[in-house]
């Protein structure tokens, strides 16, 4: 049986507002949208959703931490333009001997990790 991963989902309270921030602030690729969902990343590999939390037991899974790790191209910048924008980190941007990274706060508190490799 040939088994693979279709997408992850972070919820949240208002589409409208999150669309903004994952498009047009955090410059996901947006792939498909509906009344409920928005989907991020073309092609063939594992899709990124942000959901409508529409019933009791979503609700919950608003504003937490998601454990989801997006690579981006130019953290730095990425970094210095959505701080100046207002956008909230829950981790400021920090070098390792592994990379760069940094957490910001979706405007519904949900974590995302944002790495540069």
């Amino acid at each position: 049986m040939k088994t693979s991963m279709k997408n992850v989902v972070v919820f949240v309270r208002d589409l409208a507002v999150a669309k903004k921030f994952y498009v047009e602030q955090l410059g996901l690729p947006l792939v498909q949208e509906t009344q409920m969902m928005l989907e991020f990343f073309p092609g063939e590999g594992t899709k990124f959703g942000v959901a409508l939390a529409m019933h009791e037991a979503a609700y919950p899974l608003v504003g937490r931490h998601t454990g989801v790790t997006i690579t981006v191209e130019d953290i730095i910048t990425l970094y210095r333009d959505l701080t100046t924008a207002g956008v909230k980190f829950a981790e400021p941007l920090e070098a390792s001997p592994w990379g760069k990274m940094a957490v910001v706060c979706d405007p519904d508190g949900n974590l995302i990790a944002l790495v540069d490799r």
